[in-house]
């Protein structure tokens, strides 16, 4: 089973596949980043700033030993007072189009140049150029 499983790493696929995960990780965390500190305080100030990291909808009643802000989100949350939370919502729905059009602009470079190395004509065989030796000498007899 050891050597099973030492040939099962030992695949370019599995090490690609590592590679890629550790990549889309680290991509993960920049598109979050960029969307919270930067997209959507724009976002927001266009709006009126807005602050959507605490733009929320209480549902339920807040414990009546709660001492912080009735606007802090994270608090309130902490405190376990029933609430949508329409402004992290939205902020993940976003990151979630950008890593998806990101990935959808890498897929179709990817097809586009997969396509062209399917068309370019690529050198021939080496029994393809030997046959045209022969051909030629034939020829020339």
């Amino acid at each position: 089973m050891l050597n099973e499983f030492k040939s099962f790493i030992a695949r370019g696929n599995v090490v690609d596949l590592a590679v890629a995960v550790m990549i889309g990780a680290a991509f993960g965390k920049i598109i979050s980043s960029f969307t919270d500190d930067i997209l959507m305080p724009i976002i927001g100030a266009l709006f009126g700033k807005v602050d959507f990291s605490n733009l929320f909808i209480l549902l339920g009643d807040v414990p009546s030993d709660y001492k912080g802000a009735l606007t802090d989100y994270a608090a309130l949350k902490a405190a376990g007072v029933p609430m949508l939370g329409v402004g992290q919502f939205a902020t993940i729905v976003i990151d979630f189009l950008i890593v998806a059009f990101v990935l959808f602009l890498i897929v179709r470079q990817a097809n586009k140049l997969q396509k062209a190395q399917a068309e370019a004509p690529g050198p021939d065989p080496v029994d393809v150029i030997l046959l045209r030796e022969i051909r030629d000498e034939l020829r020339k007899k």
